[in-house]
Order: structure tokens, then sequence, then C-alpha cells
């Protein structure tokens, strides 16, 4: 059973708060992913370094651990997408399986002090990534295999909610 949602039914992200979060993308324009994202990338730390951080709660919720090393490996295929899509015309990028990622990496095991520091690195680049798209290349498109279709933009907002989200999991814990 996957422990991250199904995200082929993604365009509510876009369409209303979420009503667990709280993120907004309505109201977030994708100049503000890049805020977002560093932000989100420097809190990350201080989960990581909780006692029980390789803890999960139940058997079908991720630790701090797990979520916080998904959410690198967000940063850094998100990044390699975006390059992607400003250099290419309407790229298809594949799908990629974030439960067989977290088994194959074992993110349960990855050392916390390093997860924080690789972290912190893939979401700066990222964010720098985001800074620097060009203003007449926000509506570039994209797709991924299973036909989902971004621009830039919508790229940019979706995945904003993605760490918000994992950060909010991971402290919303009593």
């Amino acid at each position: 059973m996957p422990i991250i949602p199904d995200t082929k039914n993604w365009t509510w992200v876009l369409e209303r708060p979420c009503a667990e979060c709280g993120f907004d993308a309505v109201s977030c324009t994708e100049r503000e992913v890049a805020e977002i994202i560093r932000s989100n990338a420097a809190a990350w730390p201080a989960v990581l370094e909780r006692a029980d951080v390789a803890v999960r709660p139940d058997d079908s919720t991720w630790s701090g651990l797990e979520y916080a090393a998904h959410v690198r490996d967000v940063f850094r295929l998100y990044r390699t997408r975006l390059i992607l899509m400003l250099d290419e015309n309407d790229p298809v990028y594949a799908d990629w399986d974030q439960d067989e990622t977290a088994v194959v990496e074992r993110y349960s095991e990855q050392d916390p002090a390093t997860v924080a520091a690789e972290l912190l690195e893939a979401g700066s680049a990222l964010a720098d990534a985001f800074d620097a798209v060009p203003e007449d290349s926000w509506d570039r498109p994209s797709r991924r295999s299973d036909g989902a279709s971004f621009t830039v933009a919508s790229f940019a907002v979706y995945l904003a909610h993605d760490p918000t989200h994992h950060l909010w999991d991971v402290r919303a814990r009593p």
C-alpha cells in the first residue's frame, strides 16, 4: 500500500486549498515558489535532529527521516524536470515511483545529518533554478508519461504543495 497519496489525480492541488496542510495554490504565484522551497528546506534540519526521527508513528505513515529523504529527492527530481522543460519543447518525463524509491534507497536507514545537508543543497539548487526562469518561459509546456500536462508555472505551484504538506505531516504529530 502506498504511503504517499496517489499523484495521478493531481489537479485538485491547483484548484483549492489543501484541507490538511492549508497550502493554497490559488493564492500562490510561480515567482513565490523559490522562497517557499528555501523556507521549507531550512525547516527540515530541526525535524532531522529529533530523537525519534526514524520512528514511524504507524505502519502506513513514513517517519520524519523518510519524509525528509523524499523531499530531498523531490527537490532533485523537480530541478531535473525544470531544466528539461526549459531546454526542450513540450518534453515528456517519466513517472517516478516514490514508494519504490523509498525502499530501494532505504530512506529509513539513511543518516539524518547527511539527509539534512543534502536536502538543504537540493532545495537551494531548485530554488535558484526557479529564480532563474526567464519571464517568457513560465508558459512552456511539459507532460508526464501518464498524460498530466503542466506549464512551468503550474509545475512550480504544484511542486510547492508537496514539501509544504510533508513538513506539515511531520509537525502535525503529537
